[in-house]
């Protein structure tokens, strides 16, 4: 750990007292050019995780279901430190310019890539996560448990979205990553708890699953702002075609958030899925 210091590739705002050397490090420039090369493996990476966890699901139709109770404590707990930690790097930036410099420029202005080192590194490994969260589904198939659309289907649009929007330096996702290392943080520290045999009382799972379903409606009041701005002759850094796929995705996770939460709390008396669906954008 090393103290407060300018850096050449990105700055530190007063925010931070302290930086990591791998944070300090960090080059934002170079993720951005290699993510502009690879960011389409991502569609083959979905192709595969479809295929897997469907061809999976099949195979183990007529097998007993794996316990896998230590693997999944495991995986539930690095989850949850890595979103905590997450929130606790990328949120001081967002509350800094919230305060400091407006809402506009928390929408517009992608300062939290290209001029700190801090969030701009944390903003990457989001992005990367991604990529190993597809990971969930694999417990849920070897145990057998419900896979239901909102699941797979999230995984799928998020990963391609978040990896897209990089290469755009996407502005507004600013708001989504802080708002999503938050809900994670809360999310996989409670499924790491029920895989340890801790039950949790119901509410709790509820206000995850209200906390997910609030991320979605602020989502969409983002876009819609951002797009007020970019047809109002405003300098935002966002493209049209990156408003409509967030939008788009957010007001469909939203629809079916709402499904989820009215069928698992007050249609089903005895629910086969845990209370809050793992996911959220």
């Amino acid at each position: 750990m090393r103290s407060h210091k300018m850096n050449s590739v990105n700055t530190l705002p007063s925010n931070y007292s302290y930086v990591f050397n791998f944070e300090e490090q960090f080059n934002h420039k170079e993720t951005r050019e290699w993510m502009i090369k690879y960011w389409t493996t991502g569609f083959l990476f979905c192709g595969f995780y479809v295929l897997f966890i469907f061809g999976m699901q099949y195979y183990m139709k007529n097998r007993p279901r794996f316990q896998l109770r230590r693997i999944l404590v495991l995986w539930n707990v690095m989850l949850a430190a890595f979103s905590l930690m997450g929130a606790n790097r990328t949120a001081p930036e967002f509350f800094h310019v919230l305060k400091n410099n407006g809402f506009y420029y928390s929408v517009c202005v992608p300062s939290f890539i290209e001029d700190d080192c801090v969030s701009g590194f944390w903003t990457w490994m989001f992005v990367l996560s991604k990529l190993p969260e597809l990971g969930d589904t694999v417990f849920i198939v070897l145990r057998k448990q419900p896979l239901i659309f909102l699941h797979w289907y999230h995984h799928v649009t998020v990963l391609l979205y978040s990896w897209f929007s990089y290469t755009e330096y996407t502005a507004s996702a600013r708001w989504f990553i802080v708002m999503n290392y938050c809900v994670h943080s809360i999310m996989y520290t409670y499924y790491a708890l029920r895989a340890m045999g801790y039950m949790l009382p119901r509410p709790f799972a509820m206000l995850i699953t209200a906390c997910q379903l609030t991320q979605m409606v602020v989502g969409c009041i983002v876009n819609v702002w951002a797009y007020k701005y970019l047809s109002g002759g405003q300098d935002c850094h966002i493209s049209y075609t990156n408003i409509k796929l967030s939008i788009a995705m957010y007001f469909s996770y939203f629809i079916l958030f709402v499904r989820f939460f009215y069928q698992t709390y007050f249609v089903m008396k005895k629910p086969k899925l845990d209370g809050c669906s793992k996911k959220s954008a």
